[in-house]
């Protein structure tokens, strides 16, 4: 799935920005800081930046017509996570649009 050309993909993206109080999102309990989201046929994902005692982290839900499974990337590792990313679809078939 391709970020840049979601629309083009038949991908729908969508961003949830919360309020800010000085400067710092302001949010409930468990609540995340900031939220993605995208949709690809029968898949939804969310992508949820969050915040607890150790730290941030970025928790990745992947919804299948109600199945829903997680992966939790601590905040220090998301740059490695991002590039093996990148080097996936480099060796993947996807054209690339630019």
């Amino acid at each position: 799935m391709q970020r840049e050309s979601a629309e083009r993909t038949g991908t729908k993206r969508e961003k949830m920005d919360y309020e800010e109080d000085n400067g710092r999102p302001r949010r409930q309990d468990n609540q995340p800081i900031h939220t993605e989201k995208l949709e690809s046929d029968r898949k939804k994902f969310f992508l949820d930046l969050k915040e607890n005692d150790r730290g941030q982290f970025v928790k990745i839900t992947e919804d299948v017509r109600g199945r829903r499974d997680t992966i939790m990337v601590p905040i220090e590792v998301l740059d490695d996570f991002i590039d093996a990313l990148h080097d996936i679809r480099d060796a993947s078939d996807l054209e690339d649009d630019e």
